[in-house]
């Protein structure tokens, strides 16, 4: 995490009118560091401009931000109970109009455990694979778009690789609202049954328009939820197609994954040979230079 992103959190906090702030330890971190390169001596004097302090950092007890639990709502509605009707209209219309339905989506809003803000997909309509993870995080909060930060650019590096581009396919998550925790900064979690199930019938809508030839689930939490498969590791899903509202799935590693395992030769293959399935599956061109990467 970098000092920027952090002060672009302050920044947004600041102008929703928040005075005070609890930073857990990876925030905490960022601004150690940061401290230390600073007083570090260097060779050539440099000026630096003031640093502005935009918030106040203060210790978990003195937080005035209230956990989203305080507030939540005292029933929980059945996601099976509303009805999501679309208008006649091309993909992009009817995309436009699921995202606004998404934006007060009660069903996930009912649980209290989901922040406000809802981040729900990136890409035409027009694509022929919904690429999906599990839920936004931090930096897709911030930038309101899905799989940005490292694990977006890993995404967009193994899109490059296969000869694709973000805006040519259709990227999106199963659950629209990042996880909450308390006093929550930078840290995420991935979400629960109950938080992915609230919102599984905007996925379904959404591959209901686009009709996709195929569907890359990325993660385990992902995979799980699309596959009806628990507690089970992505190593074992992967490597075979699979049914999800009669469109083949595919299974793979999460970008994260790979950012974690950034020297494992093998892992990056493995990952690479569902790309080539999908690539396939898809009747995409293939060279040799392709197959032979990680060999």
């Amino acid at each position: 995490m970098t000092v920027g992103t952090l002060i672009d959190y302050l920044k947004a906090q600041q102008e929703k009118g928040v005075s005070h702030v609890y930073l857990d330890s990876i925030a905490k971190n960022t601004i150690r560091n940061e401290i230390v390169t600073l007083r570090t001596p260097k060779p050539v004097k440099e000026e630096r401009p003031p640093v502005r302090r935009t918030l106040e950092a203060v210790e978990p007890e003195r937080s005035v931000i209230p956990s989203q639990a305080e507030s939540a709502p005292t029933s929980v509605i059945d996601p099976a109970s509303i009805t999501l009707s679309l208008p006649a209209g091309d993909k992009a219309a009817q995309i436009s109009y699921l995202k606004s339905q998404a934006q007060e989506w009660t069903p996930a809003k009912s649980l209290g455990t989901l922040r406000p803000k809802m981040i729900f997909s990136v890409g035409t309509p027009e694509s022929n694979i919904v690429i999906v993870g599990d839920s936004p995080g931090f930096e897709e909060e911030l930038k309101q778009e899905p799989f940005v930060g490292k694990a977006g650019q890993k995404l967009d590096a193994i899109l490059k690789a296969m000869k694709l581009k973000r805006e040519e396919l259709y990227i999106t998550n199963i659950c629209k609202f990042r996880p909450s925790l308390p006093g929550q900064t930078m840290n995420n979690r991935k979400p629960d049954t109950q938080e992915i199930a609230s919102c599984m019938p905007l996925f379904i809508k959404e591959l209901g328009i686009i009709k996709p030839k195929c569907i890359l689930a990325l993660g385990a939490t992902a995979a799980e939820a699309l596959t009806n498969q628990q507690n089970t590791p992505v190593g074992r899903m992967r490597g075979q197609w699979y049914d999800f509202q009669g469109i083949p799935l595919r299974v793979t590693y999460h970008p994260s994954y790979l950012l974690r395992n950034e020297n494992n030769l093998t892992e990056k293959r493995k990952l690479w040979e569902d790309m080539l399935a999908v690539m396939e599956h898809l009747e995409l061109p293939i060279s040799e230079k392709q197959k032979g990467y990680f060999k």
